[in-house]
């Protein structure tokens, strides 16, 4: 196991290095989504038949420029505006990955995602899609959202405020943002370990 310091945006070479239980740190630009926003993508962009809508391509153009390379963090952040109109963050715990897995594999083909953040693992659409496609599933620290937050030096962008707090993009810049590979570009995963184990461990006992 080794120990990566990445700069986003994130090379090809640099997620064929990564294998799963390597440390990393991550300095850049990444963005938050969830379910909503998740399904915003897919909806508008990415199984739309024919061109962007007009009123969506200048969102298009930003989300290809900030993802491409990056990594979504799923993530419901706590936030306050400061009397500037400045947004920060005091918490950015991960949120459940697995609720993504219906559309995570197309979002990271299509945008040139290196990677995406969360906890809990997802499932083996999004293990293809690593393998494919040069991304890694990075497990961010459970119960540490305040420390987390402390790695956001900067609120750079909102977009779709509407969708509430929690299901916003939140464009953010972070400095050794830690977090553990349990997923990479070699279709190995921590998490298909972990259930595979479970379940040898059930049928031991219902068999016992």
């Amino acid at each position: 196991m080794a120990a990566y310091d990445l700069t986003i945006p994130v090379s090809d070479e640099a997620i064929h290095k990564l294998h799963v239980g390597d440390q990393v740190r991550l300095t850049g630009v990444m963005v938050t989504a969830r379910d909503a926003a998740h399904k915003y993508m897919i909806e508008t962009f990415i199984r739309r038949e024919g061109p962007v809508p007009e009123g969506e391509q200048q969102m298009h153009a930003d989300l290809m420029g900030w993802l491409e390379g990056s990594f979504i963090y799923h993530c419901g952040p706590v936030v306050r505006q400061d009397e500037a109109g400045k947004w920060h963050f005091v918490a950015a715990g991960p949120t459940t990955s697995i609720r993504e897995e219906p559309y995570q594999a197309e979002v990271i083909r299509y945008f040139g995602l290196k990677g995406i953040i969360g906890k809990g693992g997802m499932g083996p659409k999004t293990l293809q899609a690593c393998k494919d496609h040069k991304a890694a599933y990075l497990h961010a620290v459970g119960g540490a959202a305040s420390l987390i937050a402390d790695s956001v030096k900067e609120v750079v962008t909102v977009k779709k405020l509407e969708f509430g707090v929690p299901e916003a993009f939140w464009v953010i810049r972070v400095e050794n943002f830690p977090a553990v590979v349990t997923m990479d570009a070699h279709e190995a995963s921590i998490h298909a370990e972990v259930e595979a184990n479970s379940k040898e461990k059930l049928e031991e006992l219902l068999g016992a």
